[in-house]
């Protein structure tokens, strides 16, 4: 009893799954659309019509219209009309007779029926067949008619084909989609007609055609077409729509599809505790929702307040200023009219000054009309030059709110920041990680920002990837101190304001470089030719300017000429460990070399420098420095790189490591572009010194190098060229001599 009662129960509760979403009335022949949503047949004709399709409400069922719609059964006259011959069927057929609405005659494109799904608020496509084309849902149908007889909804049926009033229905034929009451069965159902043969069934509101039909062909489905996600027929089968499809039988389909529902199912009701907390979170969250909303509203409020508080006290002011310049004026005009009114025949000084006039006492006459004729004499000049004492305008006293206005129609709701833009000119990795970025033009500012990082060359550790976290980023730029060495970062930033979070910004990976950076400093001590190298007061650049003699070698170049080689050597040297600089060459430079060589052979080279007879003179074959005349082969002293022009030549003698520059890396005896900056490599233990472009990692060179001494940086120049050391991105470090056993500073 307790399990019927939860089915009917459940039952009851799924209504509203039943429910068409066009009229909001249980299904009635529904029909399945291309985006897996339902529709009543009768809901998607009236659709279709609404948006001027006529015509293509077909029947999507396969089975026999019933009596009560069709004419045919009230009039023999129409089962004796003669159906048209093949021959005129095929002449109507090329003439265009009986095209649909819609499609011109002779189309090559027929007309694609678009349908607006009310569930999914999209256009799905039903293909030129319409409504013809789709199947109809008869698991629906049968659980709609399971559902009215748990709730029975809908009361007796009644007979189809009675007079009205209708009698109660008794039967049911399938054949006919109809029910009918007992008399109106026999009458449709006459002995000896082929209609006798109809088993009658329960009387039902839906009658369903034994199995599912194909829409196309008429025939029963017995495949599905995984491909086109439908199923189909044998004729379907063989049809060029369905070449190389992946077609399964129905029962395939079948079998997975309910081992998943079911799977699903299982899932869903074994974690029924989960659906539970769930459903209390979302509550929460909506009790959470109203609160905060009524809280925004009242802050809304409050501050809508308080803009109207500030317009109301400057209102008042501004009206108390006007009034103080309105009386001002007032004051001075009235004192004005005052005066002039003492100008009249007979009145004020006027008549003061006539009645003074009348003395005959010279010494009194002097005495009295002295001050008299002062006043007289301004209120001459102020008849003849009159002018009102004040302005009757405040046009001074004019708004300009056209700004405010502005900011008041912009007025709204503080959004988050847009996600921000990785500066990846400025962005790099050295000693440190200098990460830089800004904020779209249009985008709300940024109170502060958040910089996540992590390495991609570890193991992925299970559960959600860890990131590492810089909270409240001041300013658009972060540095990352101690990076670990040839590794792979990955960084992002967003900003934040009182809105709240916004979005990351897209990923951008740095490459660390391979060994700990070297700093250093260019030494003019020893080598540098004053004449032509400027070395900057930094102490790391240097330029090389070409002087006579490289003119006369122009001049005399298929004659001969004594050219000598510029070195600069950096201000330390290494003993042990592995070691990385960089440096960007001017790409305007004739001919430099960017390397490494024991410190010992340097300064024997300073004290006696070869002497060449050309600008294109190597002094060791791209590395090796004149290795190539020993009798027993050894590491050489040297190891340079050679560029010139732009283009990076790497020279016959060199050797190429697959490791650093792979399969696809330069071959010897060619030319690469120059990058941006080169990068130099020196493993003092393995004696190898490899050449990198410093921007992507990507290996150049990779060369020998004799370290049985102290190893130092060095730049030779022939010609015109100019280097850069790369400035730490760090605070700049003390200026130290030897890097190994020892360190000796400055």
């Amino acid at each position: 009893m307790g399990a019927k009662g939860n089915g009917l129960t459940s039952m009851k509760n799924m209504e509203k799954e039943l429910l068409c979403p066009v009229c909001q009335e249980m299904y009635k022949q529904p029909l399945v659309l291309p985006c897996t949503h339902n529709v009543c047949q009768a809901c998607a004709r009236e659709v279709l019509g609404q948006q001027g399709y006529i015509g293509h409400g077909g029947d999507p069922s396969s089975e026999p219209t019933s009596p009560a719609s069709t004419p045919s059964t009230r009039s023999p006259r129409l089962s004796r009309r003669t159906l048209p011959k093949p021959d005129r069927l095929d002449r109507l057929l090329k003439s265009g007779f009986g095209t649909y609405p819609g499609r011109k005659r002779g189309a090559l494109h027929p007309q694609v029926i678009m349908f607006p799904c009310p569930a999914c608020q999209g256009d799905v496509e039903l293909g030129e067949r319409g409504l013809a084309g789709l199947f109809r849902n008869l698991t629906l149908e049968r659980v709609v008619e399971r559902y009215r007889q748990s709730v029975s909804v809908g009361g007796a049926i009644l007979c189809q084909l009675c007079k009205p009033p209708p009698l109660e229905a008794t039967k049911g034929c399938t054949e006919c989609r109809a029910t009918f009451c007992n008399e109106c069965f026999k009458l449709f159902h006459p002995w000896g007609t082929q209609k006798a043969q109809h088993e009658p069934t329960l009387p039902t509101l839906s009658f369903r055609p034994k199995g599912l039909m194909c829409p196309d062909h008429k025939e029963e489905v017995t495949h599905y077409c995984k491909t086109c996600q439908r199923l189909v027929c044998q004729l379907c089968r063989v049809r060029r729509t369905h070449s190389g499809h992946k077609i399964t039988p129905v029962l395939s389909a079948y079998q997975a599809l309910k081992d998943k529902l079911t799977k699903s199912l299982t899932y869903i009701l074994g974690n029924q505790d989960t659906v539970q907390t769930q459903i209390c979170e979302l509550e929460e969250a909506v009790r959470h929702t109203e609160v905060s909303g009524q809280q925004a509203k009242e802050e809304v409020s409050q501050l809508v307040r308080g803009l109207g508080a500030v317009l109301e006290e400057k209102r008042a002011s501004l009206l108390q200023a006007i009034e103080e310049c309105q009386q001002e004026r007032l004051a001075r005009l009235s004192a004005q009219i005052q005066e002039h009114r003492s100008l009249l025949d007979g009145s004020g000084l006027v008549g003061y000054a006539q009645e003074v006039l009348k003395e005959t006492d010279q010494p009194c006459f002097v005495q009295a009309a002295k001050q008299l004729h002062n006043r007289i004499a301004r209120a001459t000049e102020a008849l003849q030059t009159f002018r009102p004492a004040a302005s009757s305008s405040f046009r001074h006293c004019q708004l300009d709110v056209g700004r405010e206005m502005k900011l008041l129609t912009e007025l709204n709701f503080l959004r988050v920041p847009e996600a921000p833009v990785i500066d990846t000119q400025r962005t790099f990795a050295y000693d440190q990680i200098f990460l830089c970025w800004r904020l779209p033009p249009h985008s709300p500012p940024a109170w502060h920002y958040t910089v996540e990082f992590r390495r991609t060359d570890v193991p992925a550790q299970p559960g959600p990837t860890r990131w590492q976290r810089r909270e409240e980023v001041r300013g658009t730029s972060a540095l990352l101190e101690n990076p670990d060495t040839g590794s792979v970062y990955v960084l992002r930033v967003r900003g934040c304001n009182k809105a709240g979070y916004g979005e990351y910004s897209e990923d951008v990976h740095l490459h660390t470089p391979p060994a700990p950076v070297l700093h250093f400093f260019l030494d003019g001590r020893w080598g540098a030719s004053r004449e032509r190298l400027a070395i900057s007061k930094d102490q790391r650049a240097v330029r090389s300017v070409p002087g006579l003699p490289l003119l006369l070698a122009a001049d005399r170049l298929l004659t001969g000429c004594h050219l000598s080689v510029d070195v600069v050597l950096g201000d330390v040297a290494v003993t042990q460990g592995r070691s990385y600089w960089a440096c960007a060459v001017d790409p305007a430079s004739y001919l430099v070399k960017v390397g490494v060589g024991l410190e010992s052979k340097l300064q024997e080279s300073f004290q006696g420098a070869p002497d060449v007879i050309s600008p294109r003179y190597d002094p060791d074959s791209g590395h090796d420095s004149g290795a190539e005349d020993a009798t027993v082969e050894a590491s050489p002293p040297f190891a340079f790189l050679t560029i010139g022009m732009g283009k990076i030549l790497l020279g016959s003698g060199a050797s190429s490591n697959a490791g650093l520059t792979g399969r696809d890396g330069p071959a010897a005896g060619c030319t690469v572009p120059l990058p941006p900056r080169l990068g130099i490599c020196l493993d003092y233990e393995r004696g190898r010194v490899s050449f990198l472009d410093a921007v992507s990692f990507r290996g150049l060179l990779e060369c020998p190098l004799d370290c049985s001494g102290p190893v130092c940086p060095a730049f030779c120049f022939i010609g015109g060229g100019a280097v850069q050391l790369q400035e730490p991105v760090g605070t700049k470090p003390e200026r130290k001599v030897t890097i190994g056993g020892f360190a000796k500073l400055d």
